[in-house]
């Protein structure tokens, strides 16, 4: 389900220059990201994302259904599917949990409710998938000590066997083969140089649009979610610097103005240390030559200076 946006907070002082970090938009990138999982059985499948199950505003994250009855699918995560699939994703900060396996397992029930007429949309022709990047330890725990059967087919994926009506996977994006779901592994935190050069190389040469505007909306959240990656690309090769500057110039000139500002406060403050250092030694100097004891001369640079007393000492010797 779609996530609340939280409250812009007010910038606290002197923080005028600091670049305002930007929500991510996971779900738009998931869905893109899924839709990338399955560019190569395309033809075969309809999938709409944010899928209304009524008129009134309630929807899954992801829609889908084969063209072709009884198709199967090369991909892993897609082997699993029936004629008709829900899909619910769940950021690494949002909580996957018993409740949200069995919410998930309702919209599954309104979905066949809702077909158009009666038994139209058949129960064994349903599946439920819910994927998130990070392990569902609390839920895992949960199947373990309430008797569900869970099997791990491939890596990454787990089937709950027993103790729903509505045939449920859990996706682990963390421990899928990020070489076989290149788009899903791209919304982690954990893409490599090369993978992202390798994705980067991949949407210049292909010639679809669909996919392009797709990729787009991958790197929206992957270019955000892998900064130092980035900044490693944007520095040390022109072209593909260039390459990423084609497809997400807005984030990645937010990278480096961010790093651009960073350098900037470190060389200003040090130049401030030195500045404060140099005056410091010069006004010991000067206190000297009026005979002023080190204890009176510590007094003062405590006073005026607002350095500490420890400080001030390192000054007298």
């Amino acid at each position: 389900m779609t996530e609340k946006e939280t409250k812009e907070t007010t910038p606290k002082k002197n923080e005028s220059t600091k670049i305002k970090p930007r929500k991510l938009q996971w779900h738009p990138a998931f869905g893109a990201a899924f839709e990338m999982e399955f560019i190569k059985e395309k033809d075969s499948l309809s999938i709409k994302r944010e899928h209304l199950l009524n008129m009134k505003p309630l929807q899954v994250d992801c829609l889908v259904v084969k063209k072709v009855k009884g198709i199967v699918l090369e991909n892993e995560i897609g082997k699993f599917f029936k004629e008709h699939n829900i899909i619910e994703y769940k950021s690494a900060k949002a909580a996957l949990s018993i409740d949200t396996v069995s919410k998930v397992q309702a919209y599954a029930y309104l979905y066949k409710a809702y077909g158009g007429s009666v038994d139209r949309i058949r129960f064994d022709e349903i599946t439920a998938t819910l994927i998130q990047e990070s392990r569902p330890e609390a839920l895992f725990r949960y199947l373990d000590e309430n008797g569900y059967r869970v099997s791990n087919p491939y890596g990454g994926i787990y089937y709950i066997e027993s103790g729903f009506n509505i045939p449920t996977q859990i996706i682990v994006g963390s421990e899928l083969d990020s070489r076989e779901h290149e788009w899903l592994h791209l919304l982690s935190g954990r893409v490599t140089k090369q993978e992202m050069a390798h994705a980067i190389e991949y949407s210049r040469n292909t010639e679809s649009q669909e996919e392009r505007n797709l990729i787009d909306a991958i790197f929206e959240v992957s270019v955000a979610a892998n900064k130092e990656v980035v900044e490693e690309l944007v520095r040390g090769d022109e072209a593909m610097c260039q390459a990423l500057m084609e497809i997400m110039k807005p984030e990645i000139d937010e990278i480096v103005t961010t790093a651009v500002l960073q350098e900037c406060r470190k060389t200003a403050e040090r130049v401030e240390k030195e500045t404060a250092e140099r005056t410091i030694k010069a006004a010991v100097k000067s206190l000297r030559r009026f005979n002023a004891s080190d204890a009176d001369i510590k007094t003062a640079l405590v006073e005026d200076y607002g350095i500490s007393e420890q400080e001030a000492l390192s000054y007298l010797k």
